[in-house]
């Protein structure tokens, strides 16, 4: 076992003690306590601020202040513990007032994508690496653009070689549009390769009317294709990543900002906790 498993039962061990804990003070303390849930809250904005330093974290990765794997499973299992803090603080009820529901729709929102990026950061590398491994997403016009020359010459190189247009023909008809732009963002998304099987069986099917040199031509240009679908492939799930953190980030800092305009309102019409 590495050490990065036994970290995570270490740390999933201690959440689920902790949550006992906070069950069994609740259920003693909440019947005589009634104001027991501003401790609740405290507790929780205390969290969602020490959780919102995260991403500053990763933008400053030189300061001595634990590794990013120790930051990110603390930012899992301290986000979970907050769903019951959470609940715990506004009682299981559904919010009444307007500022209310903004708060409560906000950390609903704050969860759920954070759920969704745990399950995206599992998800995406390993999908990556059954595809080949990760591509840096800045190269990806650069390296379409090539496959995109490289399918063209082939294409128009057929006519003067073979003394025919069937390829170049069959290049404008069927693989331009696929070379000139990024394709099937959603169906690469939910890991459906039917049009890039489409095209390869086009070009087999091809295969039966064309010479030998032409064959040959046309087995390089289905290996572009190839290539570019895996390129495609590799830009669909970089921007599923990219996508995640513009929704997760401003989401959790709205949240934070929200939560400390609703504890000044606390202490400045109800004079806060007692």
């Amino acid at each position: 076992m590495t050490y990065y498993a036994k970290r995570s039962r270490v740390v999933f061990l201690l959440l689920a003690l902790l949550t006992a804990a906070l069950v069994l003070t609740h259920t003693i303390y909440a019947p005589v306590l009634p104001r027991i849930v501003y401790i609740y809250g405290w507790i929780l904005f205390l969290l969602i601020l020490v959780l919102s330093l995260y991403n500053a974290r990763k933008k400053l990765p030189f300061l001595p202040i634990g590794t990013s794997e120790g930051w990110m499973q603390f930012h899992i299992y301290a986000g979970l513990f907050t769903v019951l803090l959470f609940a715990f603080h506004v009682r299981f009820r559904l919010p009444t007032g307007g500022f209310d529901t903004i708060l409560f729709v906000l950390y609903i929102f704050v969860t759920l994508s954070g759920i969704a990026g745990l399950f995206i950061s599992k998800m995406v590398p390993r999908r990556l690496t059954t595809r080949g491994g990760e591509v840096l997403y800045e190269r990806i016009p650069m390296i379409r653009r090539s496959l995109q020359e490289q399918a063209e010459t082939l294409a128009l190189k057929s006519v003067p070689d073979a003394r025919s247009t069937t390829l170049a023909d069959f290049y404008l008809r069927h693989l331009k549009s696929f070379f000139d732009s990024s394709q099937n963002f959603w169906l690469h998304l939910f890991e459906n390769r039917g049009p890039v099987h489409s095209l390869l069986n086009k070009i087999g099917d091809l295969n039966r009317f064309l010479n030998e040199q032409e064959r040959a031509t046309a087995n390089k240009l289905a290996d572009l294709v190839r290539q570019k679908d895996g390129l495609d492939y590799q830009r669909t799930l970089q921007i599923t990543m990219k996508a995640w953190l513009f929704v997760h980030i401003p989401f959790t800092y709205s949240l934070l900002i929200f939560s400390i305009i609703h504890i000044v309102l606390m202490f400045a019409f109800s004079g806060g906790a007692k």
